[in-house]
């Protein structure tokens, strides 16, 4: 690995690439993508937990922990759901500066700005995982009834119902969460990170 990767540009004399090899592994970015109740966060959280038994520093991002906080002032409309996916997007930068594997959950609906989010990353930091499931099978997992409150018109701009959402045409990992367990996507979405970052031994 690298000494110094990046040149310690923003800093003094240690930088990611000195974290990175102290790690033993290369931070990378794995964001979850995918209609409500497909099982991202399920998924990321799952992955995290193995990841962390390995001694990896890894976290997870998503609604419950940025929107409450970092994102707090944004809205549901468009322009504030993609501000939210930026502010994020930028903030997993200086996770991964830290050496830090980050996991994020968001529905991101639109192709265009998961593309903005490829484009922030260096090549290689960035990973696309497309958690794919019926949105009949997403419906049947929603508890709170978002999805029969949209259908009803009370939820607008709802993913999936009355707002649109582009299916990945070439994600990095795609899973099927309808069609395999948990434990199967987690061995998934580890074996395909194995393939690219160094794990550290259990």
């Amino acid at each position: 690995m690298p000494e110094n990767k990046y040149n310690c540009k923003f800093r003094g004399e240690v930088c990611r690439g000195h974290r990175e090899r102290r790690n033993g592994y290369r931070a990378v970015t794995l964001w979850f993508t995918g209609l409500s109740g497909a099982g991202k966060s399920t998924l990321a959280h799952a992955v995290e937990k193995r990841l962390f038994e390995l001694g990896a520093n890894v976290y997870v991002f998503d609604g419950d922990n940025v929107r409450h906080g970092l994102c707090g002032d944004l809205s549901f409309s468009a322009e504030d759901r993609a501000e939210n996916i930026r502010r994020i997007g930028e903030m997993t930068k200086l996770f991964l500066d830290a050496g830090t594997i980050c996991l994020c959950a968001f529905i991101t609906p639109r192709s265009g700005v998961r593309e903005q989010l490829r484009n922030m990353h260096e090549p290689d930091d960035f990973f696309l995982v497309h958690v794919d499931c019926p949105v009949e099978v997403c419906e049947s997992r929603d508890v709170k009834g978002y999805y029969k409150l949209a259908r009803e018109g009370k939820i607008k701009n709802y993913t999936g119902i009355n707002a649109p959402y582009d299916p990945p045409e070439s994600p990095d990992l795609r899973i099927d969460s309808d069609a395999e367990s948990l434990l199967e996507s987690v061995n998934r979405v580890l074996a395909f990170l194995a393939d690219k970052i160094a794990l550290p031994e259990a």
